[in-house]
């Protein structure tokens, strides 16, 4: 495992802590898209079916774990605990619409026709826009609370990491895998607008306003 690919799983971990922190110490999922929450949730369970039959590391089977277990668990607070504080009514994106788009493709780009394989690269085309419900959302509101911008930060940063780290690969082990990287690219993308405000405003201690 290269630095880029460490720094971004713990990049990655450090945006699940901050979301469950955010909910558990304000005892509220205000500004937090349950939609988002649900399909990665998904994305988490179907990429890593491998721990039922296959062992690479303590690391990588501690992480898997940990991912979905923290996943689950932000949607029984978003969907059950404190559901009372959740906003269904600015939470409105479509995800049937990104849902089908990702079955198809998984059907006919993948690696291999198989069940696994399958729905690993259901997984990565569905991660890929799984923020957009939390970023419509967002659009819909026109503003976001900094810790929740904090979250989406790092989400961002994981995946910019994850580039990183593929370029990496690439040059010290000849690995390339066009569906991941591709799909990885479209989600990094997604993050740019929201990047260049988070820099602007949020470091600079203001408030997070969208543009009308």
């Amino acid at each position: 495992m290269n630095l880029f690919r460490l720094c971004g799983d713990l990049s990655h971990l450090v945006a699940i802590i901050i979301l469950l922190l955010k909910i558990w110490k304000t005892r509220s999922c205000a500004g937090i898209s349950g939609k988002s929450q649900a399909l990665f949730a998904m994305v988490f369970c179907t990429r890593y079916l491998d721990l039922f039959f296959s062992f690479i590391s303590l690391y990588n089977t501690s992480m898997k774990i940990i991912y979905i277990a923290c996943s689950v668990g932000t949607c029984y607070l978003i969907f059950m605990k404190f559901k009372p504080t959740y906003d269904s009514n600015h939470d409105t994106f479509r995800v049937e619409f990104l849902l089908g788009p990702c079955v198809i493709l998984a059907l006919v780009l993948n690696h291999s026709f198989t069940v696994t394989e399958i729905l690993w690269t259901y997984s990565i085309y569905l991660e890929a826009g799984a923020i957009l419900p939390q970023l419509f959302m967002m659009s819909k509101t026109g503003e976001a609370e900094t810790i929740t911008s904090h979250y989406l930060f790092m989400l961002g940063m994981y995946r910019g990491l994850y580039i990183l780290n593929w370029i990496y690969r690439y040059h010290t082990e000849s690995f390339f895998d066009p569906i991941a990287v591709v799909a990885g690219v479209v989600q990094t993308v997604l993050y740019i607008d929201f990047f260049y405000l988070y820099v602007t405003k949020v470091l600079k201690g203001k408030s997070l306003v969208l543009p009308c």
